[in-house]
Formats: structure tokens, sequence, C-alpha cells
């Protein structure tokens, strides 16, 4: 049997195997060219295509881009931190998105522009579509503080259950780049812990110091 040239003959890629592999290959895209590289052709290419195949499934490369980053979110493996404490529980979730999601957000700041003024489409929601329907990770966590008594039921909004990840968002604009341990660390001890603890709450033990 000549091997080599079986290897050579791949096993043809069908259905969602095939679309699998196309939106993996637009969200490289994506990372590496931006939204202005974001063609049928470079996808195809990259995909081991043809344009036909990819003209098929998505009518404009608007769509391809939706259809890769709501892809690209379901990827993503979001695991609810269950340490025993608000102050880890909030430090492990941010250190989750910042090795998870980083590259969306340096992407989505660095390389949309172009598609947010061709489309009318805010970036919150372009980050709808990544999420998708998971439950709210910080939602959980100050629900369980709740009942653990760690925080106080009257200091909670839905703009202080945000707040921990809108300020992680900001740095990642800010510098386009993951955010150092040091920065989550300030954003939960001097910002999102004295805004939800019980006032007469005794400092929350650091596993980390």
């Amino acid at each position: 049997m000549d091997l080599e040239h079986q290897d050579a003959n791949p096993t043809r890629r069908r259905g969602a195997e095939l679309e699998a592999a196309i939106l993996d290959a637009a969200w490289e895209q994506l990372l590496d060219r931006g939204y202005s590289g974001l063609t049928f052709e470079a996808v195809a290419e990259r995909a081991g295509t043809s344009r036909p195949v990819l003209y098929r499934r998505w009518a404009t490369r608007g769509d391809l881009l939706r259809a890769a980053i709501s892809h690209r979110g379901r990827q993503v493996e979001v695991v609810v931190p269950d340490t025993g404490n608000l102050r880890d529980d909030v430090l492990e979730a941010l250190r989750d998105m910042n090795d998870t999601r980083a590259d969306f957000v340096v992407m989505m700041a660095s390389s949309l522009g172009e598609y947010f003024a061709e489309g009318g489409t805010t970036p919150r929601e372009v980050r709808a579509l990544f999420i998708g329907d998971r439950a709210s990770t910080m939602a959980t966590i100050v629900e369980r503080a709740i009942a653990r008594g760690e925080v106080n039921p009257a200091h909670v909004t839905e703009r202080a259950i945000t707040l921990p990840a809108d300020l992680y968002r900001y740095e990642v604009l800010m510098s386009l780049k993951p955010v150092s341990d040091d920065v989550l660390r300030t954003i939960v001890d001097d910002v999102f812990l004295p805004l939800v603890q019980p006032d007469t709450a005794s400092k929350a033990p650091r596993s980390d110091e």
C-alpha cells in the first residue's frame, strides 16, 4: 500500500466537521489579519476548502464573522470557581478570563472598527455572541457568597456584579494584552470587595500571600 499517497488524500470533510474547520480558520484569520483580512478567499485557503463552500453557508463577511465568534465562544469552557471564599472565587474567575478571553477582547478592540462602522453593530452585541446563553459566573459567585454571609445583599446591584469583569476588560482595552496578576488582585481587593462586603466584615483571607 502507498501510505504516502494515502496521506495526501484525507477523508473529505462534510457537514458539522467541515463547518467547524471553516469557523476555526475564520477565527484564526481574524486574530492574524483582523476584519479587513477576513475574506472568503483567505478563510477558504486556510481551511483547505473552496469559496463556494463558504458562500453556501454565509452570504457576507459579517455573517461569517458572527458565526466564527459564536463558534469560538462555545469552545471556551467556563468553570465557576468554588474555593470557599469570595475573594479567591472572583480572583480565579478573572484569571480564567485572562487565560481564555483576552485574545477576543484585544481582537474586538483593535480589529473590528470597520465591522462596527459598516454594520451598526456594537461591541456589546458582539460580546453577547461570544458569551451565548451561559449563566453569569459572577452572579453565581456572589449568590454563594451571600449564602455564606460574605456579601451584604443591600450592596449587590447588577453594576456591582459586573464590575470586576468590566474593569478587567478596560485594562485589556487600554494595553491590548493580558492583564498582570497584580492588577487582577487590585481589582478584587481595592475595588470589588469593599463595595459588596458587609460594613463590619473582617478582611478576607488571602491564600496567595
